[in-house]
């Protein structure tokens, strides 16, 4: 865990410290997030919900309480705006806690997103015009509501090259959303839709049936000259 990392320490302003951590801890607050998860999901004094939002704000709360055993040094946040555009929020971010946070040379405060994380039901709600593909992407004009879409594009985490998915899957199997997903993105990229390509699909790299719980990988290359960002998918069944 994050714990394990050799830390150095220096004065940070009115942050006491600041912890000194690889590049490769960004996967490790992944991890931390899959871990609970299943926590999460089964905890018998949750309240049931089916709406992202809620859900998404109880995992923050549960996720917080958590980091308070196992990671003090981070905390998460709910609907946070974006760094780069003001006026869209992230679901989810994690942020440092009480001490600032180095990461190859990018001094990270409490004011400051580490990992930007965006959440999803599959299958998506068919309220308000919603499109059963938005997990992946928008077609219809100027929405930008989808979830690869948005970190593709930049509209989301465009200082990040590493950044989260949950998805909260509430009918089917991960199995059949991970096939559904790879052919909407086959679909984008046999349409010659603009950015898009096979090296966008979605890999699995682990997988829990006990648990109901699957990571993912996918790497994407982006547009207005932004590096690429490799996504961490985290799905869980919520049944």
């Amino acid at each position: 865990m994050l714990s394990d990392f050799t830390s150095t320490y220096i004065h940070s302003g009115s942050l006491h410290q600041a912890l000194h951590l690889p590049n490769t801890s960004l996967f490790e607050i992944l991890d931390f997030i899959k871990n609970q998860l299943p926590i999460w999901r089964d905890r018998t004094d949750r309240e049931h919900e089916t709406a992202e939002d809620r859900l998404t704000s109880q995992l923050c709360f549960h996720l917080n309480s958590a980091a308070r055993q196992h990671m003090d040094f981070i905390q998460f946040q709910h609907q946070t705006p974006d760094e780069q555009k003001k006026n869209r929020t992230l679901d989810l971010t994690a942020s440092p806690s009480g001490q600032s946070i180095v990461i190859e040379g990018h001094r990270y405060t409490d004011f400051d997103t580490l990992m930007p994380i965006e959440c999803k039901r599959l299958p998506t709600p068919k309220d308000h015009n919603r499109e059963e593909c938005e997990y992946v992407v928008t077609v219809t004009p100027k929405r930008l509501t989808g979830g690869i879409q948005r970190f593709k594009e930049g509209h989301h985490g465009a200082n990040h090259n590493i950044a989260g998915m949950i998805a909260y899957i509430q009918d089917n199997t991960r199995l059949f959303w991970h096939n559904q997903v790879c052919e909407w993105i086959t679909e984008l990229t046999d349409e010659g839709r603009n950015g898009w390509s096979n090296e966008d699909q979605l890999s699995i790299s682990d997988s829990d049936d006990s648990k109901k719980l699957s990571v993912l990988q996918s790497h994407h290359k982006r547009a207005n000259n932004l590096p690429d960002i490799q996504i961490q998918h985290l799905w869980i069944e919520m049944n």
